[in-house]
Parts: structure tokens; C-alpha cells; sequence
């Protein structure tokens, strides 16, 4: 590594790099390929047109980048996506390189949504803010993408395999993908190993129906049409590009009103 390259670091998870990749474009095409991306890296390995390379931020490689008393290699340029709302990280990062572009992954209080939030900031560094493009794979499958919540609420598993079987019943082409973690063990469930594998899935095209999930935007990129379960996020926000929505206050949806949902959203 020497002063010479670009060093991009994402701070998010699958939902927020696939919300980044327009400003990936953007900025790639300004500036070059970044020789190296850190962050998530089974995440960014599914980015990897927009980097030269992709290490996992965990590596013990990194840590001088978060600490002033370990030492690393200078570089360039940094582009960082993160929130960062004290400065402090920012601070940090400017004494390791030429220069600095820190890209807000999101809004605090503006409802717009967090794609167009970032694209407004990539031409403040002289870029011009390209939008990715993701064609559609038109098809009569319905994938159910069920996930138990850890902090945010969910529509339960158990539900998702009612709206299944009641799909079923109808002769509609409907299939479970499985969560790593989530052993379903009813017919039709597929389990892919890692993100490729998902990848694959998504390949014969078709609708998505899930809980706001990083997943959802994964699909959304892969051409399929989200139709999204919204509880504590907002969809202005944080819906999965081209998604259909189903907010929910305080009540959760019942069996009838996903079904009604899913199946208006194939018909579009």
C-alpha cells in the first residue's frame, strides 16, 4: 500500500451497501477503483466491479485506522461510509491521508430516501451522482424471506408459513428462503449457503416479500420486486429500491391482508 491509493471503508451491513452502491458508481467513475474496500467483506465481495480489492475490517490489518496509538500506511484518498456524528472517526482518518470523503449513510431528520441522501453528497467532491441501474427479471415466482427480529419487530416466522401454505393451496409458484440460522423443514425451502448462492436464487426473477431486511435490498438489486413489510423503520427512507409497501402503526397485518398483498404486488 503507498500514499497513492484509495482506501474506501463501509461501516453497514447488506441493506446499507446495497443502498451505497449508486454513490459506489458515482464515485468510482470520478476518482478510479478504490485498490482496496474494508468493511464486510462477504458483503463487499458481492460489490467487488466497484474495488480493486476486499478485506474484512474484523482483520487486525485495520485497527490503526480506529486507534491513534497503532501506526499504518498513509493513503491518498479515504472514502468513508459510516455515521460519524461527533467527527471523531473523521478526525482520525484525515491524519492518515491526502484526502478525506465522508459519505453520511443516512438521514437523521430529512425524509428523503438514504440512495438519493448519498447521491447528494457525492457532488460535493466534484463527482456526478449516477444512479445504478438494476433491470427487472420478470416472473410468476413468489419468494417468503421469514427472519426472526433482534431489534426491530417482525411479522413472525410462523405467519410467513401460513401465508406459504395458503399460496400453495392456490397452484401459485411459491418458495421459502431460509435465513441462515432458521431451519423451515417444509418442501420448497431453499437454503443457500452464502450471498452467491442467494444471488443464483434470485437469477430466475420473481417478487420478494419479506420484513425490512437488508435481504430485501439484496433482492431489489438482483431484479426482483420487493414487496416490504414496514413496522419501526421508515419507508420514505429505507424502502428496498422499487419496493411495494405495507406499513404497519401499531397493529400487525393479519394472514389475509399479506395474502391480499403479496398477491397484488405479482400483478403489477
Amino acid at each position: 500500500m503507498t500514499g497513492s491509493e484509495t482506501l474506501l471503508i463501509h461501516l453497514g451491513g447488506l441493506g446499507d451497501v446495497c443502498i451505497s452502491e449508486s454513490a459506489f458508481l458515482s464515485l468510482s467513475r470520478h476518482f478510479g477503483k478504490p485498490s482496496t474496500a474494508v468493511g464486510v467483506k462477504r458483503v463487499l465481495e458481492e460489490f467487488a466491479a466497484y474495488f480493486a480489492g476486499c478485506a474484512s475490517i474484523d482483520s487486525r490489518t485495520w485497527a490503526y485506522l480506529f486507534s491513534p496509538s497503532l501506526e499504518g500506511p498513509r493513503w491518498q484518498r479515504i472514502i468513508l461510509f459510516g455515521k460519524d456524528r461527533s467527527g471523531s472517526l473523521r478526525q482520525r482518518l484525515s491524519l492518515l491521508c491526502g484526502e478525506l470523503i465522508f459519505i453520511d449513510m443516512y438521514p437523521d431528520e430529512e425524509r428523503v430516501p438514504a440512495e438519493e441522501y448519498q447521491l447528494g453528497q457525492v457532488g460535493r467532491y466534484g463527482a456526478t451522482p449516477v444512479k445504478a441501474i438494476f433491470p427487472r427479471r420478470p416472473s410468476d415466482r413468489i419468494i417468503l424471506y421469514p427472519e426472526k427480529g433482534s431489534t426491530k419487530r417482525k411479522w413472525p416466522v410462523d405467519r410467513f408459513l401460513e401465508v406459504f401454505a395458503r399460496l400453495k393451496e392456490r397452484g401459485l409458484n411459491v418458495l421459502l428462503l431460509a435465513p441462515p440460522g432458521l431451519a423451515l423443514s417444509v418442501p420448497h425451502e431453499e437454503a443457500p449457503r452464502d450471498l452467491r448462492e442467494v444471488a443464483v436464487c434470485f437469477s430466475q426473477g420473481g417478487v420478494f416479500f419479506s420484513n425490512d431486511s437488508g435481504m430485501a435490498h439484496f433482492a431489489a438489486r438482483c431484479g426482483l420486486r420487493p414487496l416490504t413489510l414496514f413496522w419501526d423503520a421508515d419507508p420514505v427512507v429505507w424502502s428496498p429500491r422499487g419496493s411495494l409497501v405495507l406499513a404497519c402503526q401499531k397493529k400487525a397485518p393479519t394472514i389475509e391482508e399479506v395474502e391480499d398483498f403479496i398477491t397484488s404486488g405479482t400483478e403489477g
